[in-house]
């Protein structure tokens, strides 16, 4: 199934730290060789102060080979550089973490950077010890203490574009500890920064807009989040809220479609959850729906079984060819970094999904063929099914007939507000949207009719 893996894809837009769980991830599922994933490993590691690590690898690759001098040379530089940061940052440290020096501080930044200077000598660039050694710290692989020096930094900093970086890497160092609240918050924040829209927290080069740094922005944190949303208890819920919201969802068309496989997933996840449950959004319980027709809007540049196996369901209503997507789905989902831990649960909502819409243009339908199309036995058919019926809405509408082996579904007809309510919903956009159509083409006119006449007189 290595052709369904999407590591070197997403890889591509991870800090290499980031990376290291998913190429270990990829040791362990063997859908490549070994020895290549090995080698990936190697040249992330080499680009950080990991030097143990980067040596481990070195002699798993070449056990036969000397380990190259300058890895000795590079742990006696990140060794000394550790102990001048830690000086540096210490004695910032020890300032702020002053009772006295706590209850003064308040919530205007520049109010505390004035107070530090005035009281304890305390500049800008004095406090900047902390971003530097926090990163430091991150490029060792301490992320707690990363994450601990960039809070602080954060904290003090007038600095966009530091305080922008302390962003990323705080979030990224909660992602590597496993801290997924505080990682979640950090989330957030970061895409209120990313979201506000101005050039200086973007980190936007000379040469680069604000409005494609944005979308390079969002585009990473779409990647990074991924993280969060299959770690968090939430995370799928929160998941579909974001990324299915116009401006996200205008990102993942635009520049990375591969994401609709996890947002097909959350989806999927979600639904059972979500069907009857007046507590979810709008937007969750109709998830299915969105991402449906968004997968038949995108299929021209990504396809895979997860997203075929809804657009066979949802669009071509070809239950046998959903069935064989489903087949494929599973094994995708079971290889893949996020999706595996949902594995049974994926299966169990995807058959429930195939049942729904089974039963929802049948009336008699025979158990045995059910099972069949559920990758199920007979016996187990029809304990799932009658599983299904117990939990969900369909008890009040299924009957189940032992001695025939079938399900009849009994449905009451559709209240006549109901229909009405269904076929006039979104009346008044559409009809708003009509009479801007009409109206631009007469304002047009208008100011096309206005300029020969304001030459004249000019």
């Amino acid at each position: 199934m290595a052709e369904y893996d999407l590591s070197k894809t997403i890889i591509s837009y991870l800090d290499r730290h980031l990376a290291f769980p998913l190429l270990a991830h990829l040791v362990e599922t063997s859908l490549f060789p070994v020895e290549q994933v090995q080698a990936a490993q190697y040249e992330l590691a080499k680009g950080t102060n990991m030097i143990d690590y980067a040596v481990s690898l070195f002699e798993q690759l070449h056990p036969d080979e000397e380990v190259p001098p300058e890895f000795f040379g590079k742990r006696e530089k990140a060794v000394s550089t550790n102990e001048r940061l830690q000086q540096e940052a210490q004695a910032v440290l020890d300032v702020i973490e002053n009772p006295d020096v706590a209850q003064a501080l308040r919530q205007d930044k520049n109010q505390n950077l004035q107070y530090l200077k005035d009281n304890y000598n305390l500049t800008l660039e004095q406090i900047t010890a902390l971003y530097n050694f926090g990163q430091f710290q991150y490029t060792y692989g301490n992320y707690s203490g990363a994450a601990d020096y960039l809070y602080h930094f954060r904290v003090l900093s007038t600095d966009t574009e530091l305080n922008t970086s302390a962003h990323w890497g705080k979030l990224a160092s909660d992602i590597l500890t496993g801290k997924w609240e505080t990682a979640l918050e950090e989330l957030n924040t970061l895409r209120d920064v990313v979201d506000s829209r101005s050039p200086s927290s973007l980190l936007t080069s000379p040469t680069e807009s604000a409005a494609l740094a944005q979308l390079h922005s969002r585009t990473w944190l779409v990647h990074w989040s991924l993280f969060v949303y299959f770690n968090h208890p939430q995370g799928r819920t929160l998941l579909l809220e974001t990324f299915l919201s116009p401006t996200y969802l205008n990102t993942i068309q635009t520049s990375c479609p591969w994401i609709l496989r996890y947002i097909a997933t959350a989806a999927i996840l979600s639904r059972k959850s979500a069907t009857g449950n007046t507590t979810a959004s709008s937007r969750v319980r109709h998830s299915i729906r969105e991402i449906v027709k968004v997968i038949q809007t995108e299929e021209y540049q990504y396809q895979d079984p997860i997203t075929s196996f809804l657009k066979e369901l949802y669009i071509e209503f070809d239950f046998e060819a959903a069935q064989r997507e489903l087949g494929i789905a599973e094994r995708v989902v079971g290889d893949d970094f996020f999706l595996g831990e949902f594995r049974e649960e994926f299966l169990d909502n995807a058959r429930y999904l195939i049942s729904e819409a089974y039963c929802r243009i049948h009336q008699r339908i025979d158990i045995g063929d059910l099972s069949e199309r559920l990758n199920l036995t007979k016996d187990e058919g029809e304990k799932w099914i009658v599983n299904l019926i117990r939990e969900t809405r369909m008890g009040a509408d299924a009957k189940i007939d032992l001695e025939k082996n079938v399900i009849e579904i009994h449905r009451s007809p559709l209240p006549v507000y109901q229909s009405v309510i269904e076929k006039t919903r979104g009346l008044a956009f559409r009809t708003q949207a009509l009479g801007a159509g009409m109206l631009q083409p007469h304002q047009i006119a208008q100011q096309n009719q206005s300029q020969p006449v304001e030459a004249a007189r000019s």
